[in-house]
């Protein structure tokens, strides 16, 4: 189990992490999401010994991780986004590079080394220079580097980010695969659909504080009742509809699309119906009354929009 727990994070005058805690339970495949800047990079590089915290803790198993970076080194493995190949190897050659760093070298490696390759679907690549390879061949190489040690918990930065369809395709296929073989797998994403299609898990991160967490269905949920509110009403009833809509607190923001109020509500279903009560009781001639399919795009610019910080003075 990783356990990260209050964890801050200052460079200069900026609070990349905020008080951060976050649990990931063993096997899990996490996705990690937020805005560029929202702290994610900088959340993984602290995990795997790249960055020090200001203050905090990062456990495995109950075990602190941090400046213990041989224990550290045993447990985790990185694929940061970019790549770090070396493209006067051949691939077989740029994986034996690596084990030999873990002290694994001869036949062991070159066993290793080509279950490694199998795994990332690259065995017919053994013998081609890195340089050869394509974008989506080389993220899958640096992903088996990062497994050459075995360890228990994979974190990936963007992982995805410049693929084609086909190359991202064969990489959720992958990391499933590895996640059925009981590895915990963090990737970071600021593209919600690219995690929803892979990962068991979710959390939202927006300046350096994690705002929501949850399994796929848990998240779904709560996008459906962070989508807008959508009220049709008769043309005669719209100027009254909004002097009503304007005395109630749950309601953050109204657009108006012909006899269409588009509402960004936050009250629960209960506050939903009474709502809807005091519309009819009213007077109000509804046409319509429902919710937008929820996504988690809309959830996500919830969150974002809802921990901005507050404009003062018209700026």
């Amino acid at each position: 189990m990783l356990e990260i727990k209050h964890l801050y994070k200052r460079y200069g005058g900026f609070l990349a992490l905020n008080d951060f805690s976050l649990s990931i339970e063993d096997g899990e495949l996490f996705g990690f999401v937020g805005a560029n800047g929202a702290g994610k990079t900088t959340t993984m590089r602290i995990c795997v010994g790249l960055l020090g915290a200001d203050s905090g803790e990062v456990l495995i198993d109950g075990e602190s991780i941090l400046g213990d970076h041989r224990k550290l080194s045993s447990k985790v493995g990185y694929v940061p986004d970019f790549f770090g190949v070396y493209n006067s190897f051949t691939s077989m050659e740029y994986l034996k590079f690596f084990a030999s760093a873990y002290g694994i070298t001869g036949e062991p490696a070159e066993i290793l080394c080509n279950d490694l390759l199998k795994l990332v679907k690259l065995e017919n690549k053994a013998n081609v220079d890195v340089n050869g390879l394509s974008r989506g061949m080389k993220q899958r190489l640096c992903l088996a580097r990062a497994l050459v040690h075995n360890p228990d918990i994979l974190f990936l930065d963007e992982p995805a980010s410049g693929l084609d369809p086909a190359a991202r395709y064969e990489l959720k296929e992958i990391l499933r695969n590895l996640s059925s073989m009981g590895k915990t797998i963090v990737i970071s994403s600021h593209i919600l659909s690219e995690l929803a299609e892979m990962c068991t898990t979710i959390g939202i991160i927006d300046r350096g504080h994690l705002m929501i967490k949850g399994t796929l269905d848990e998240i779904n949920r709560a996008s459906a009742s962070s989508s807008p509110l959508i009220i049709a009403v008769r043309e005669d009833s719209i100027d009254y509809t909004f002097e009503i809509l304007k005395q109630f607190p749950e309601i953050q923001k109204v657009v108006l699309q012909g006899n269409r109020f588009i509402i960004t509500y936050t009250g629960t279903r209960e506050q939903e119906s009474e709502l809807l009560n005091v519309l009819i009781s009213r007077g109000v001639g509804i046409l319509s009354f429902s919710r937008q399919e929820g996504s988690l795009e809309s959830l996500f610019m919830q969150i974002v929009t809802s921990n901005a910080p507050k404009r003062r003075n018209g700026r």
